[in-house]
């Protein structure tokens, strides 16, 4: 090696002195952890509408929360920049999200005239999407997945529980009073909701991987979705009144389904007993 190579090749000693080199990351891996900064913001942002009495922006901002959290999944997956990172971060998001600025919200806009027993009502709220998501996540991570899990929840998902414990928000919107009786009511239906995210009720998920569509059923189905939002966007909370009380509809059918399909099968005894 020459002197003029010896002076401008840096040492081993200067490299160590340095520090080691960051890791450059491709844009792409950054998209969906992005994604989930945005819906932590607007739930964040929730909550802050919610003190300064601003509810249907801040229950528009929990329902953004709650599409972000939906494609943030689905972006990582298309764009195969899923990784450990993101799947801890996508977590956090959820129990902010789902758990936390529900709770605020409904608390400040109705429970809080049923005293302390509202704010338990919040809290067991809260505390039970935390447990539903350290179930979920348990659960994914299991090497040995039972058959039904392509298709039945645990409980009712997270994003739906937020959904659906805003019930009492959505009637207020349309001329509900939110007055004591509403009040206590609303305690109750809350509690209900948080039983419902902890409990073992199978839940239809709706992503089953054996079932198909016919081609023939494409063209209305995607029709009816686009009235669905054209209708979600024209008629907001008489929308989510509907959807949230066909929802609860639906969640003795799918039990119904779940014991025909599987007969006596329980799921502690298909190895998910979280």
């Amino acid at each position: 090696m020459s002197m003029d190579e010896q002076r401008t090749r840096p040492s081993s000693d200067d490299d160590a002195a340095r520090g080691p080199r960051l890791r450059e990351i491709p844009l792409r891996l950054m998209v969906p952890n992005l994604i989930t900064v945005l819906a932590i913001c607007a739930g964040l942002t929730g909550i802050r509408l919610a003190f300064e009495n601003r509810f249907e922006l801040a229950v528009a901002m929990v329902l953004l929360a709650a599409f972000l959290d939906g494609i943030d999944g689905r972006v990582a997956r298309a764009l195969k920049a899923t990784s450990s990172f993101g799947v801890q971060m996508d977590s956090l998001a959820d129990i902010v999200n789902f758990g936390v600025a529900p709770a605020l919200v409904l608390y400040l806009f109705v429970l809080d005239q049923a005293g302390s027993i509202g704010w338990i009502a919040a809290l067991m709220y809260a505390i039970g999407a935390g447990l539903r998501l350290a179930r979920f996540n348990v659960m994914a991570e299991r090497e040995y997945k039972a058959k039904w899990q392509s298709e039945f929840f645990v409980g009712v998902p997270a994003p739906m529980g937020a959904m659906l414990v805003l019930l009492p928000v959505y009637l207020g919107f349309l001329g509900v009073v939110p007055s004591h009786g509403m009040a206590y009511a609303s305690t109750a239906y809350t509690v209900l909701i948080g039983y419902l995210l902890v409990s073992r009720l199978p839940v239809w998920s709706g992503k089953s991987e054996t079932r198909v569509i016919r081609r023939d059923l494409m063209l209305p189905i995607l029709l009816a979705m686009a009235l669905y939002v054209a209708l979600l966007m024209s008629f907001t909370w008489e929308l989510l009144v509907v959807t949230a009380l066909a929802y609860l509809a639906i969640l003795p059918f799918s039990a119904r389904a779940w014991k025909r399909r599987y007969g006596t099968l329980t799921i502690e005894d298909d190895h998910a007993n979280v």
